[in-house]
């Protein structure tokens, strides 16, 4: 049995906010679109945890599968999940097409700039929660604070920016991308509610809310890892404190117990 708080990492993003909540003060000053949270001994982790806080539209990306990743010599690919935290009305997350395309269309259109017109933008609000398979073409919109927890690979092609100076991966990602619309339902599920919000039967990973009150306790299963995102409350696993904002790795078969609550926390088992 083992557990660690994982490390902040705080990445600055054009795209980012300087009024992060107050649990992130050492963001303070500083224009950041992600928190990751990575192990303090620098391990190549299956998943990692992140909070994204957008202050403009990110770029339109995909990711390619596993078998697209080895193939181009990275170790996986890249499949996530979007849980809703807090947004401005109005903002909107794009997840997939309006409509079919063939790669020409596509390509045409994200040189000339109508790309945008064919994503398909959708309002959302917290609570809502989306699965983005790899090959999902997909944007996160301005004005948006969410937690995504994604199979931890750095691989992403970009393939629209807005106008950006940034480097555009367009052959990489058509070559990677299902140019249909995107066809799942959306989860809904408010901090204190429970919910499993996606199975590894579906994706290369688990992930359940879980609301519990004071002196309740939750088990790893044995030979798993889990990833703990409290999103409310504080407490210890075993004598290990946390609080809102943490993210801490349990391994192995290990109880945990709250010693203070209510507690909401999203966790995360690999397949």
């Amino acid at each position: 049995m083992s557990m660690q708080k994982l490390v902040p990492h705080y990445v600055e993003k054009p795209w980012g906010r300087t009024d992060l909540p107050s649990i992130f003060a050492a963001a303070a000053g500083r224009q950041i679109g992600e928190v990751w949270f990575e192990s303090a001994d620098g391990r190549d982790l299956p998943l990692l945890v992140k909070y994204i806080f957008t202050g403009d539209r990110l770029s339109i990306q995909v990711h390619p599968n596993d078998a697209q990743a080895i193939a181009s010599g990275l170790t996986r690919g890249k499949e996530e999940i979007w849980y809703i935290l807090d947004c401005e009305p109005g903002a909107t997350l794009g997840i997939g097409l309006i409509a079919p395309m063939t790669p020409d269309q596509f390509r045409a259109a994200a040189q000339d700039g109508s790309l945008e017109q064919w994503i398909d933008w959708r309002p959302v609000k917290p609570g809502d929660c989306y699965f983005i398979p790899a090959g999902t073409i997909h944007a996160i919109g301005a004005c948006i604070t969410l937690a995504e927890i994604q199979q931890n690979a750095d691989v992403t092609y970009r393939l629209y920016d807005y106008g950006r100076p940034r480097k555009l991966h367009l052959e990489e990602g058509v070559a990677v991308s299902r140019l249909i619309p995107y066809d799942r339902a959306l989860t809904q599920a408010l901090p204190g509610s429970e919910a499993r919000l996606i199975g590894d039967d579906e994706a290369p990973f688990s992930l359940d809310l879980r609301h519990w009150k004071k002196d309740q306790s939750v088990s790893v299963p044995k030979g798993k890892q889990m990833w703990f995102t409290p999103l409310s409350g504080a407490g210890t696993v075993n004598g290990l404190s946390w609080e809102e904002g943490d993210c801490l790795l349990l391994e192995g078969d290990c109880a945990f117990v709250l010693t203070a609550g209510p507690v909401s926390a999203l966790l995360a088992i690999p397949r």
